[in-house]
């Protein structure tokens, strides 16, 4: 049976993610067998394996760190939010059904059950096992019933790393106070303290290090520098999310929705120099992109709504009719067209009508499309005309069918022969996650961006998986210099 070791962080984005994935890398590196585990995540990035289920992306980055396949094992439960009171549930990849905040407190203990088994299949087959907490194990007023920190923790018998954010400020308070505010049983699982994104001289922490360690009783196992590795976020709270990326050549704004989901959709396109990617909440921070990309949303209706609420509707139609490229992707690809119709409330129910700028209605069902996919480009014209016959890989994930009227030219045909997406002239629109992942259709992308505005890129093609390999590497390189590894070890070996 597997070692196992866990990371919990004093708040959401403290780095428990990234700290996950950097110590798989390392423990890979160092010859084990790791693989990563998170009993419950709530995020709206998610994965399709091979076997069409979904996951959270955290725990997909941390499987490519340990350099093993993504199984939906490693998160068992998966909520993605539909509202601000109500989710939809993940459970082993498949969805059990929306639910409020009340009704999934209510039962989500007996889900124990099944995060054992996914737990205790992983620790079978692997050295060590990771395991990331979510928020704060602190969070008293959630501790009855908790499955994902120190129940988990106490679950797995998992002795435990606290780590703490230093960048938002008050790191000390954030650790302290959150191992006085746990049981005595809670507090001896706490093997060692963590601070995360420091930036300056170490040295200036040391008196502050020393009074931590004697009130807390806990070592502090390292200070990790703010690490500046490029890995997908998995939630709202990225970083990237709020960048500028101001004075690049090619300039593309994306609409930060409401219940924006899988913007590592563009992860490709901001590792390549030259591109900027911003995301954009009001009509005042537009400006003149080269391309408006609407990306995947949880809600299509709400999010259909602050669209047209903020301006930014008549924006894209006004840009779009200047001849600009507008591209949309899942729920942006549904705006795009005539109707969108959710009569059976998969996602909150409602109906409305879409931008209007592709002739395409859609309407939702009960059941959703997970699959990964390959596809071929086999109609576009305008900007985008150089992609017809370009081959793509990606995944589908969505609740609606859309369908297109006679005379409307199909975008894309998938690998078992269904068309999918619609093309008027340059407004492009699909289903498909991952368009701009595949080199030679990034490539193909930006060169005619290029050819539009008259500039050059001088960006060399790159292969997205062997950048990923490199950022993981970075992680690792970072961590073994400002943690102390030898007492990980040690943890990791004496367990609780």
């Amino acid at each position: 049976m597997a070692k196992t070791i866990m990371v919990q962080g004093t708040m959401s984005n403290a780095g428990k993610s990234l700290i996950c994935a950097g110590l798989c890398r390392i423990f890979k590196q160092d010859g084990y067998r790791p693989a990563p585990f998170k009993s419950q995540n709530m995020a709206l990035n998610s994965f399709i394996t091979d076997e069409g289920l979904e996951m959270g992306r955290a725990q997909v980055v941390q499987a490519e760190a340990c350099g093993i396949a993504p199984s939906v094992r490693m998160n068992p439960i998966l909520l993605k939010p539909v509202t601000n009171i109500g989710s939809q549930v993940i459970v082993n990849g498949e969805v059990r059904g929306n639910m409020s905040a009340r009704e999934y407190f209510g039962m989500k203990r007996s889900l124990i059950p099944d995060i054992m088994r996914a737990y205790q299949s992983l620790a079978g087959e692997h050295d060590v096992i990771v395991i990331e907490g979510a928020g704060s194990p602190a969070e008293i007023n959630l501790k009855q019933d908790d499955i994902v920190n120190m129940g988990m923790a106490k679950l797995a018998k998992a002795p435990v790393l606290l780590v703490g954010d230093i960048d938002r400020g008050g790191v000390f308070a954030q650790l302290y106070g959150t191992v006085a505010l746990l049981d005595a049983d809670e507090r001896d699982m706490i093997k060692a303290a963590v601070i995360n994104k420091f930036r300056g001289d170490v040295n200036l922490l040391t008196p502050g290090l020393d009074m931590l360690k004697n009130l807390t009783g806990k070592p502090i196992a390292g200070v990790i520098p703010f690490l500046s590795a490029d890995i997908e976020d998995e939630d709202s709270l990225a970083e990237r999310l709020f960048c500028k990326n101001t004075g690049a050549v090619i300039d593309i704004a994306v609409m930060r929705l409401p219940h924006i989901s899988n913007f590592t959709d563009f992860g490709a396109l901001e590792a390549t120099p030259g591109v900027g990617v911003r995301y954009i909440t009001g009509v005042n921070r537009l400006g003149s992109p080269d391309m408006v990309i609407l990306p995947g949303t949880k809600n299509t209706i709400s999010d259909m709504k602050w669209l047209r609420e903020c301006g930014l509707e008549t924006s894209i139609k006004k840009f779009a009719s200047n001849g600009s490229v507008v591209f949309g992707i899942c729920g942006g690809y549904q705006m795009l067209g005539k109707t969108i119709i959710d009569s059976e409330g998969a996602e909150g129910g409602g109906e409305i009508e879409g931008i209007g700028l592709l002739p395409v209605h859609t309407e939702f069902g009960v059941e959703k499309r997970r699959a990964r996919t390959s596809a071929k480009v086999i109609y576009a014209e305008g900007v985008f005309s150089g992609l017809e016959g370009v081959v793509l890989e990606g995944y589908e994930i969505h609740m609606g069918r859309t369908v297109l009227p006679d005379g409307a030219k199909p975008f894309l045909l998938l690998e078992n022969g269904e068309a999918d997406g619609c093309v008027k002239e340059n407004v492009y629109g699909c289903y498909l996650h991952g368009f701009f992942d595949v080199t030679a259709c990034r490539s193909a992308v930006l060169s005619a961006l290029c050819r539009k505005k008259n500039v050059s890129l001088n960006a060399e093609p790159f292969d997205l998986r062997a950048y990923k390999e490199s950022q993981y590497d970075l992680i690792a390189e970072g961590m073994r210099k400002s943690l102390n590894m030898d007492l990980i070890y040690r943890i990791l070996e004496e367990g609780i």
